[in-house]
């Protein structure tokens, strides 16, 4: 995430105190990711691990990463934070890679024009002894749209402006949630391949996103 988050605060509507956060080309999985939750009325804006433990796992091990969703209302890990838990994660762009002749080809993925998007999220607490708490976040996939299919066989879900209210009115019905993780369309949006340099969580600047010759 590139934007600043002052700029994300305004986009998003966020009110409240703001986390010091760098400009970032490259987010691993087990590493913080920026989070939106709350209500119409006061929204927050904060880092969340990436990778969902739930609350009742014994030990805050690294989780999943990403929940499908044809099966996050149901599955154990997913479902309570999916009914009372919802978040918006924001991104300008995502890195997915592409099997090709025994190598992974990474390439990166934009909204055109370059706007800031939000994933669908999912976020959990769990506690600890002496009082220890983590919180954590998973993004939701669904099936690719056309671009997409092109390098992968999933893809996050990109949620429409519209979709911010009603996936974090905690009133909201289940069918009515589970309707808004649709394949965004492919026609708004572009992908490129870059070099795998980006596949080194340490490598977090320029050349991430810097198109590539394949």
């Amino acid at each position: 995430m590139k934007i600043p988050v002052e700029e994300l605060a305004q986009r998003f509507g966020i009110t409240g105190r703001l986390p010091e956060v760098a400009p970032s080309y490259n987010i691993a999985p087990a590493q913080e990711v920026l989070a939106v939750g709350g209500g119409a009325e006061e929204r927050w804006l904060e880092l969340l691990r990436w990778g969902l433990v739930p609350s009742w796992a014994k030990e805050p091990k690294p989780g999943p990463i990403n929940a499908r969703a044809e099966t996050v209302a149901e599955k154990p890990t997913f479902r309570g934070p999916f009914r009372k838990r919802r978040a918006l994660i924001p991104a300008d762009g995502y890195y997915e890679w592409k099997k090709t002749n025994g190598r992974k080809q990474p390439y990166y993925f934009t909204v055109r024009g370059g706007e800031p998007f939000a994933f669908a999220g999912i976020w959990e607490t769990w506690r600890g002894s002496e009082g220890v708490e983590l919180r954590t976040c998973a993004i939701i996939t669904t099936a690719p749209n056309e671009l997409a299919a092109e390098i992968h066989d999933r893809m996050p879900v990109i949620l429409e402006p519209e979709s911010y209210d009603p996936w974090l009115d905690p009133e909201s019905e289940t069918e009515e949630l589970l309707s808004r993780l649709a394949p965004y369309p492919a026609e708004r949006m572009q992908a490129h391949p870059v070099s795998t340099h980006v596949n080194r969580p340490a490598n977090d600047d320029e050349r991430c996103v810097v198109p590539a010759t394949v």
